[in-house]
């Protein structure tokens, strides 16, 4: 099977030819039989063929560009680009968890930042640390969630584009969330995301109750809206791109063709096919083979 050694960027480092030749040298050393580099963007991303993919491979060529901060990964070349993404939404498509923001407006933002951080570790069981979180939003105005858009919620760097991007090659988009669909509908919007699904926070008189309609959709609900999406299009699932960062995204992740932990928790960064620890979102445009004129910039 052929693959390529894809290289990119990082938030505040550019590639270079020594930075390339480098990665070259450590691929070959592994026995991954490197062809010639491919410039997929000028300082932003390259590829390197490659006929093979030791297992040694990722970790020597990470060894050679240690103290960079650049993303090394290897992808199949066969259904390199992707019919469908999948992405999370907290801390994946945007920049922070919605229920901790939430939280801070009761005064209850370190506690419940504490349950949100060991949920996404997978140190917790999601749906019983959602409702606990939940519960100690009890109260709070209903507009409070309008605030927290308005103030806290942004798009990661990258987004629109590999959303538009990824949608203009004719895939489906879709936007799923252990978090709330109050988010998740004006999310997906701003993003261009042809679909979401998220959990629903109940309100009585304009005040949040304290509760989240059930079932509760977490770790098994995504994976579900995966293989979902996935039959009604007929898709392969080699032809599938999951984006996550949290323990409630490793079974989708390790169910799509192309799997990626974006800036995640430890235990998902190991379990997923490929990571990217250093660059934004548009990484996974490269990761598909796409050339930086290709970008459509939404």
């Amino acid at each position: 099977m052929a693959y390529a050694l894809v290289l990119t960027r990082g938030k505040d480092q550019g590639l270079s030819a020594a930075l390339i030749r480098a990665a070259r040298d450590a691929a070959a050393e592994s026995g991954a039989e490197p062809g010639v580099p491919l410039w997929l963007g000028a300082e932003t991303a390259c590829e390197i063929p490659c006929g093979a993919a030791p297992a040694s491979l990722l970790m020597n060529v990470r060894l050679a560009l240690c103290g960079n901060a650049i993303d090394a990964n290897a992808v199949p070349t066969a259904h390199r680009r992707k019919r469908l993404l999948l992405a999370d939404m907290d801390s994946t498509i945007i920049g922070c968890e919605c229920i901790d923001e939430i939280a801070d407006f009761a005064g209850v933002k370190e506690k419940v930042a504490g349950i949100t951080e060991r949920a996404m570790r997978g140190e917790l069981v999601f749906e019983d640390a959602l409702r606990e979180r939940v519960a100690l939003l009890k109260g709070l105005p209903e507009t409070t969630l309008e605030q927290v858009f308005l103030e806290r919620v942004r798009l990661n760097p990258g987004a629109r584009t590999l959303v538009a991007t990824m949608a203009a090659s004719g895939a489906t988009t879709a936007l799923v969330s252990g978090g709330f669909t109050f988010f998740t509908t004006r999310v997906a919007t701003a993003a261009g995301f042809s679909l979401s699904q998220a959990n629903t926070l109940l309100a009585e008189h304009g005040v949040l109750t304290g509760r989240v309609k059930e079932p509760i959709l977490g770790r098994t609900a995504k994976l579900e809206m995966l293989l979902r999406l996935r039959a009604e299009h007929r898709y392969l699932p080699e032809e599938t791109l999951v984006v996550g960062d949290g323990a409630n995204d490793l079974d989708m992740i390790g169910a799509a063709g192309l799997g990626v932990a974006y800036h995640a928790k430890p235990v998902v960064a190991e379990a997923a096919g490929a990571r990217i620890d250093h660059g934004d979102l548009t990484t996974l445009l490269y990761l598909q083979g796409y050339r930086e004129a290709e970008l459509v910039q939404a």
